[in-house]
């Protein structure tokens, strides 16, 4: 099956057990529809680079899925019409990486940056 990365942005009024209960539900969704959640992470309340819906802030979660195409546009479909939900983006990618995600990591566990030049 095709591996698919998920980034989903919920409002920033819901507590911590709302946002972890979100992401528990798109779990299930993904996996009612033949796929099967990865890894999953919870970033916590980040600021946003522009407003989205009159909100400065968000609650970010980061999905790595291993799902049938159906199953990822079930998601995303219920994604938009849900009222927490404000914004989702999905990359499909050829392997996953292994061990936590950029944002989980610390600064100085990170590889380092190439010259520009």
């Amino acid at each position: 099956m095709p591996l698919y990365e998920h980034v989903l942005i919920a409002r920033q009024d819901l507590s911590n057990a709302q946002a972890e209960g979100l992401i528990e539900h798109f779990t299930t969704v993904l996996a009612d529809n033949g796929g099967k959640v990865v890894d999953r992470e919870y970033w916590g309340v980040k600021t946003m680079a522009y407003k989205i819906n009159k909100n400065r802030k968000g609650h970010y979660a980061f999905l790595r899925t291993d799902a049938p195409s159906a199953a990822v546009q079930e998601m995303e479909r219920l994604a938009r019409l849900h009222d927490d939900v404000m914004r989702i983006m999905t990359v499909k990618v050829d392997a996953h990486d292994e061990g936590p995600s950029v944002q989980m990591q610390k600064r100085d566990e990170r590889e380092p940056r190439r010259d520009r030049r």
